[in-house]
């Protein structure tokens, strides 16, 4: 039904798109033009059209934004052979250095924690660490962000904000399968917030650990009244802990307007699957969990003697102080119920409501108990067929204790256009062949029964569970271990301390090599790489150098306060463009000049660039954000709406704390 409402639409919506993609076309275009005689020498002309033409593909999303990388990288290389035709005398990029991007350390790196992370989720430890989340924060959006920010904020802030974030993504997605938020509502937050960690020490960002051997290579060339002392460890720590509480308050408060929800996303958020049997069987089940209370009247009672009387179904339970009882070989007719216990119950409302008064049980507004077992990636509502060659026919549910066998809890029956439910007596009528069977089961033991004769199993589309290798959770912490420590206490590359711990998940057979590269995310791949070329552009052309002086002149004869504001600006707008590590390089000499010309503290400018390069969020360029665009099915405009906020928040908390501090 959807298919004929997108053709339907797709005439109405793309004459106004083409128009106004044209319309913005046109604008870029004249601004090209308009700079044309303002800058200084023909490289740094054909750059900033090369910016402006990245700028106007990524915001406008006429393509992919890893093809608009792609297809801007085979432009820079294309220079080459056209340069006598571009009024240059060589191409704007080495051909020799154009794919240096898919051998960087950025990129190695990058694929090396998906590749880490994944071996840690194939071992079950992320669906461990999300489910104590959940318990934790429950199912809402206002608790569990801050707990998953939080702590990818301080993780980020001793290791690689990428790492962090890469790590906590199959967490994340394990939390959005259980809780049914969309992953497009968590991830964005923890990405932000990831990057953000990386202001709070001078190790969690690659500027942040670059910046001390600035200054002091800067301090060679200044008169001694003007040297500059390095910065300690946790000299940044109270600007950063600002700056991430900040960011986790932004997305609580303002997080609905902000945050999308995705189509393209891995979570169970959609339409209600229970719409579905209601619309075929009349049944308006749901599921809740309630609690036994000392004397209510159920205590010492079987579930067979309260399921059908009541209409409702018990499909998992727990006492205080044991595990949880779902699925195969649990729950059975003859469990009797004791003081204490939480019974997950599938009713209609209704029924539910006069079985909570009749026994005056405690109803839970929501799933804490059994969040985890009963979410709905583990479980959930199935149609299951009985075939004419089955040898149920002519037995009943109760005969052979199907819940407990085979762990389906029947709670419907439709036979000759009549579907009956519980309350009806169903569990003790013979099966029919042709009869089908409406179940509440664990998927695990649908995709059991799937190879049993006896059932033919209708609904198909349901999470598979993978196979999970605990028996590898030593290997797989040894190798992270190693990783870590490599990361944190060598001066290894960040990118070959990574590959030690992803290839020591492979040897050890945590992961297969071909889940290995399954694990990695390509299109991020391509779109960090293919966007080197351009900010070694942009560096070696000096148009880098000439947008920064343009703006420190503007503002070289205003307060401090807002030439520093300026510094912050710049330094932003290079780290959208270029790496962080570049604009740092290219900013520092020169914000310390200024700082120094205007009678500043130059140390203090040079740190505002070093962690104004964190202020990363307007467009998905820094690897954080390449890496969870894919996986939550974020669009550049989903960015631009939530991340320019997040820009304006960072810099007034930025230039506010750095007063205080400083």
């Amino acid at each position: 039904m959807s298919q004929p409402a997108e053709t339907e639409s797709t005439p109405k919506t793309t004459p106004l798109m083409s128009r106004k993609q044209v319309i913005s076309a046109v604008i870029f275009a004249v601004v090209a033009l308009i700079m044309v005689p303002i800058v200084p020498t023909v490289e740094i002309a054909w750059v900033t059209a090369f910016l402006i033409l990245t700028i106007y593909l990524f915001a406008f999303e006429l393509v992919g934004v890893d093809v608009a990388a792609v297809t801007v990288m085979v432009l820079l290389g294309l220079s080459s052979l056209l340069a006598p035709v571009m009024g240059l005398e060589q191409g704007l990029v080495d051909n020799k250095h154009l794919f240096d991007g898919f051998s960087s350390n950025a990129v190695i790196s990058i694929i090396a924690v998906m590749i880490i992370g994944a071996g840690l989720d194939k071992t079950g430890l992320m669906s461990k660490v999300a489910a104590f989340i959940l318990k934790i924060g429950g199912t809402t959006e206002t608790r569990i962000i801050p707990i998953i920010s939080a702590t990818v904020g301080f993780i980020s802030s001793f290791m690689q904000n990428v790492g962090a974030a890469a790590l906590f993504l199959p967490v994340v997605s394990r939390i959005s399968a259980r809780s049914g938020l969309p992953m497009s509502r968590l991830l964005m937050p923890m990405g932000f917030t990831a990057i953000l960690g990386g202001t709070m020490t001078m190790v969690g960002s690659s500027p942040l650990i670059l910046l001390n051997d600035l200054i002091q290579t800067s301090n060679k060339a200044l008169p001694p009244e003007h040297q500059m002392e390095l910065w300690g460890l946790f000299s940044v720590t109270p600007v950063g802990v600002v700056l991430v509480l900040s960011g986790i308050a932004y997305f609580v408060i303002a997080g609905r307007f902000v945050l999308p929800k995705t189509k393209s996303e891995s979570s169970t958020v959609g339409s209600n699957p229970m719409d579905y049997y209601h619309d075929v069987y009349g049944v308006d089940y749901c599921i809740n969990e309630v609690v036994v209370t000392d004397g209510s009247e159920l205590i010492g009672k079987k579930l067979d003697e309260v399921e059908t009387a009541y209409r409702v179904r018990i499909v998992a339970s727990k006492l205080p102080g044991e595990e949880s009882r779902f699925g195969r070989g649990t729950i059975a007719r003859d469990t009797e119920i004791r003081s204490g216990m939480v019974l997950a119950t599938v009713a209609d409302p209704r029924d539910l409501k006069n079985f909570v008064e009749k026994y005056g049980l405690k109803h839970r507004t929501e799933i804490r108990t059994f969040l985890d077992s009963l979410s709905a990636s583990k479980a959930g509502i199935a149609e299951v067929v009985i075939p004419p060659s089955s040898s149920l026919i002519g037995k009943s549910a109760r005969d052979v204790w199907m819940r407990k066998v085979y762990g389906l809890a029947l709670i419907g029956l439709h036979r000759d256009g009549k579907t009956m439910r519980e309350g009806d007596d169903i569990r003790s009528m013979p099966f029919h062949p042709g009869d089908t069977l409406v179940v509440h089961t664990a998927w695990s033991a649908l995709e059991r029964i799937e190879t049993n004769r006896d059932f033919v199993v209708v609904t198909t589309e349901y999470p598979r569970e993978e196979e999970v290798r605990q028996h590898k959770v030593v290997p797989a912490l040894v190798f992270f271990g190693i990783a870590l420590f490599m990361v944190l206490f060598t001066d290894i590359r960040l990118s070959v301390a990574l590959l030690t711990g992803a290839m020591g998940m492979i040897l050890s057979g945590v992961l297969k090599i071909e889940e290995a590269y399954q694990a990695v995310s390509w299109k991020t791949v391509f779109l960090l790489a293919s966007l080197i070329p351009l900010g070694l552009a942009v560096e070696t052309s000096g148009t880098a150098k000439w947008i920064a002086e343009q703006v420190l002149t503007v503002v070289g004869e205003m307060p401090i306060w807002v030439i520093q504001s300026a510094v912050a600006v710049l330094a932003t707008f290079f780290t959208l463009v270029m790496s962080n590590v570049g604009a740092t390089v290219l900013l520092v000499p020169l914000a310390v000049n200024i700082a120094i010309g205007a009678g500043a503290n130059p140390a203090v400018f040079a740190l505002t660039v070093a962690l104004a390069t964190s202020n990363s969020f307007f467009i998905p360029t820094h690897q954080v954000n390449a890496l969870i665009m894919g996986p939550a099915g974020y669009r550049v405009a989903d960015f631009m709406r939530a991340g320019g906020v997040m820009t304006i928040i960072f810099l007034v908390v930025l230039m506010v704390m750095m007063g205080i501090v400083f």
